[in-house]
């Protein structure tokens, strides 16, 4: 059960399934009639969800110390081979805890659908029971067997999350050849299609099952970040997608990081920074990475998706178990080093010795607590690999689950190409994949970050503020959101509060008010609230609201034009735009609206913002050409695609104004 890198819904997301629906301990949860839960497809399945919690993994939880305050939070469950299916010694079978979910009162099950033949091809910790030429058994034995199960009558009520055997398909794109990476297994196995086929298999088999949402497992920013992996990989997805019989419909959508230890938000490192001319990706550890973290990777990730024919209304998943990173060892600001290196090594939280590392990793926390909508695009925030579960051994044991020795598992190998031949960064005498390892429950409960009430992180308080409640828009204009909420409360005085739009951190607060300025007129806007003790301790994120700006914002321009120049091919294309203010009144806060052509879908975008991606749209500027003086000029730009055969738009409006199109 790893997940490691080498160097190289459906229709429209309503704006009320972007509201952060808290899983949390603590947290009250929304709980849907089951009645109503089966009623319809839902565009989130964890919008409004009680989840399940697996009470083997809670148990052993529980038994640790501290373990009682994180015990009652949702896991995914692994069926991580046929025997799981039918329960194994110390664990349910699927049925146990599909009925255990019901007597829950839950309306939503993880699962981890993990058996491929030739498992893992990249890996030997978390190598399976079948061999890469079992296609036909993983059919018979596995998928139709836990398709039966699911598709009883007595779960219809169920959302049932699925997961869909992680790394393989990222395995194929960087490890079967062609890369230091590559291994004659994972070669083997884009030979034979295999892991395509029994990716789509599951994927028609679960998919038609009405209750069920299947996600891809599409690695992390470590591994498929770089601008050379990250479209192929979207097309190794689409091919999976619709390989035996499968169709991108069967696709609910994906999840990032599994198993794995990337942040999940750099705070103090953004992949635009540049340190005395040169920018971040020049580092050792960006390595001209696309990417610092999982959710900025996952949003991108999901626009090439969308872009290569997967349904707009796909939503992605962060596994956050496990990439929390707190402790003395967290940086508190960006670095001030003078070298691209240095600031890059002093402000990321991520404290691996490099992000091919994936087992076991030494100085790691939990991270954000389950959570539903915590971002544009993001369905949720899971705890997809259970934490205190091994990532594979540090020394080889005999054992009848198939599952071998990995020297990245071993905390004193010196590493290979997949991770710059640095040191694994392992902790020592760790047991077989999935079994409980209560060194790395325990150090994962103390380095918490949100932190962790009562987690036996030592050294003064680790009691987090309780959650800011009740957060609510107060008032907007056409640049700016007010926003209120209700006193968080802990053992040492909360002193403050930090205000978040979408993932980013917009600034401080030492009462429970904020006004959020600079925005962009008729546009709407998410935000959360975090509250922060004297200790140092974070809350977790409130409950999320949706704001939206007024129109205007300054005069309608008394006159303008619009330069439209154009390049097509195929079936893309890419427009630049130049609006000129031709009047003598200066307008603030620009949105272009016009109509794309049937079949045009915008694909990514420069110098503005496009919202939605087809039919009829509207470009608003950004910070540094938001604003149209008398007589002057802003450009964007945008990329896209078309049915095959491309037309510019037949008019061009700026607030309101029709421009002169040329």
């Amino acid at each position: 059960m790893t997940s490691r890198g080498p160097r190289g819904g459906r229709a429209a997301r309503r704006v009320a399934a972007l509201s952060a629906l808290l899983l949390a301990a603590g947290t009250a949860l929304v709980s849907v009639p089951q009645s109503a839960a089966a009623a319809a497809r839902l565009d989130n399945p964890y919008v409004g969800a009680k989840p399940y919690v697996n009470p083997d993994w809670s148990a052993k939880a529980a038994a640790e110390p501290g373990g009682s305050a994180v015990s009652n939070q949702p896991t995914f469950v692994w069926m991580d081979r046929i025997a799981a299916i039918s329960g194994t010694t110390g664990a349910r079978s699927l049925k146990s805890h599909l009925d255990t979910a019901l007597t829950q009162g839950a309306n939503l099950v993880q699962l981890v659908i993990y058996d491929l033949p030739g498992r893992d091809c990249a890996a030997l910790a978390s190598n399976g029971e079948l061999g890469p030429d079992e296609l036909p058994r993983y059919q018979s034995d596995y998928i139709d067997p836990i398709a039966d199960i699911l598709d009883d009558p007595a779960y219809a009520n169920l959302r049932i999350v699925t997961l869909i055997e992680p790394d393989s398909l990222p395995n194929i794109v960087t490890n079967a050849g062609g890369t230091a990476g590559s291994t004659p297994q994972c070669a083997t196995m884009k030979q034979n299609g295999n892991y395509e086929k029994g990716v789509g298999y599951a994927l028609h088999k679960l998919g038609a099952i009405p209750n069920v949402y299947n996600y891809i497992d599409a690695a992390h920013h470590g591994w498929l970040g770089w601008d050379s992996n990250l479209v192929p990989a979207a097309q190794e997805f689409k091919k999976a997608a619709t390989s035996s019989g499968a169709t991108v419909n069967d696709v609910a959508g994906f999840i990032v990081n599994t198993a794995n230890n990337s942040a999940t938000v750099e705070p103090y490192l953004k992949v635009t920074d540049t340190v005395n001319g040169q920018t971040v990706r020049q580092s050792k550890w960006v390595d001209w990475n696309q990417y610092v973290d999982e959710q900025s990777y996952a949003q991108g990730l999901r626009s090439t998706l969308v872009a290569q024919g997967f349904d707009p209304g796909i939503g992605m998943l962060i596994d956050t178990a496990r990439n929390g990173w707190g402790g003395a060892a967290r940086p508190t600001g960006p670095s001030t080093a003078t070298s691209v290196d240095a600031y890059v090594d002093g402000s990321r939280i991520d404290r691996r010795i490099h992000a091919g590392n994936w087992c076991n990793q030494s100085g790691a926390g939990l991270g954000e607590r389950p959570t539903a909508a915590p971002a544009a695009g993001i369905d949720a925030y899971v705890w997809a690999k259970p934490p205190g579960e091994s990532d594979g051994a540090s020394q080889p044991e005999p054992n009848d689950e198939g599952k071998g020795f990995d020297r990245m598992c071993d905390p004193t190998y010196t590493g290979n190409g997949r991770n710059g031949n640095n040191l694994t960064g392992a902790l020592p005498n760790s047991p077989l994949a999935g079994h409980w390892f209560s060194a790395q429950f325990r150090q994962l409960l103390a380095n918490a970050y949100p932190a962790v009430s009562g987690g036996g992180g030592g050294g003064g308080d680790t009691q987090a503020p309780t959650v800011p409640a009740g957060l609510t828009v107060t008032g907007t204009t056409a640049s700016s959101v007010s926003l209120s909420w209700t006193a968080a409360t802990d053992n040492t005085a909360v002193t403050g509060y930090d205000v978040y739009r979408g993932a980013t951190k917009v600034g401080t607060a030492t009462g429970v008010s904020y006004t959020d300025s600079g925005l962009t007129a008729s546009t709407a806007y998410t935000y959360q609230v975090r509250a922060r003790d004297a200790a140092g301790n974070v809350s977790a994120a409130s409950a999320a609201v949706t704001a939206t700006t007024k129109a205007g914002g300054g005069t309608t321009p008394g006159a303008c034009t619009a330069k439209w120049t154009a390049n097509s091919w195929n079936t893309g294309f890419t427009a630049d735009v130049t609006l000129t203010n031709t009047s003598t009144t200066a307008v603030k806060n620009w949105k272009a609206s016009f109509t794309l052509p049937a079949g045009q879908t915008v694909t990514s975008v420069w110098n503005a913002v496009i919202t939605p991606s087809s039919g009829a749209v509207t470009a608003s500027g950004v910070d540094f050409n938001k604003d149209l003086a008398a007589g002057g000029s802003a450009s964007f730009g945008f990329q896209g695609t078309h049915g095959g055969t491309y037309a510019k738009p037949a008019s061009v409006t700026v607030n309101g104004a029709s421009c002169t199109l040329s």
